[in-house]
């Protein structure tokens, strides 16, 4: 039989990878200045091998609008540009020879209402997610209690369980906004 401090351990771990996991999904959403993180998930095949690109160049951000992406082999060049194109991040490389250089174009006001709305989106996955978890954790406190767990524990276990779900929302709401406010600012 769980007790209520293992289900509540246990609920506080999986929503807090929940809000772990919108950090990273809103890491990808570009907000007008320059970031490595637009290049996560993009890969090209280096020596047989899918490779990330920050595995086969050095990757620096010089300043507010630029990403420079330097292969330590010179044959890269073309396959991490191509990977880019491919990849539709929406910036267009330009290769001198030696480097690729990624500028992030200005956001226009339609383009940046369409990344409040995706980062809003990723916030309701992401609150769908901890009422998943939500309603799982009661299902296990209900069936704990039907193996012998105290009604009155079983109440005070759902109040808690519902106290952190509220606690994580609020969190996820803060995420949102600061990230809102990042991409609405020119």
């Amino acid at each position: 039989m769980a007790d209520s401090k293992e289900i509540l351990s246990a609920l506080e771990t999986k929503m807090q990878k929940s809000i772990s996991h919108l950090e990273d999904a809103l890491l990808n959403i570009r907000a007008g200045k320059a970031s490595i993180n637009i290049l996560n998930g993009i890969t090209v095949e280096s020596y047989g091998t899918m490779m990330p690109i920050n595995q086969v160049s050095s990757v620096t951000v010089p300043d507010a609008k630029t990403v420079l992406i330097q292969p330590w082999d010179k044959k890269m060049l073309s396959v991490i540009e191509k990977a880019i194109l491919v990849a539709n991040i929406g910036i267009t490389p330009s290769n001198n020879g030696e480097q690729i250089r990624l500028t992030m174009p200005p956001l226009t006001e339609e383009r940046r209402k369409q990344l409040v709305k995706q980062v809003k989106t990723e916030g309701e996955n992401a609150k769908v997610s901890l009422r998943n978890t939500r309603r799982e954790a009661i299902e296990t406190v209900k069936k704990a209690q039907k193996d012998g767990m105290p009604e009155d524990a079983a109440k005070d276990c759902e109040t808690e369980i519902q106290k952190l779900t509220d606690k994580f929302t609020k969190k996820i709401d803060t995420v949102l906004a600061d990230k809102e406010k990042e991409i609405m600012t020119v």
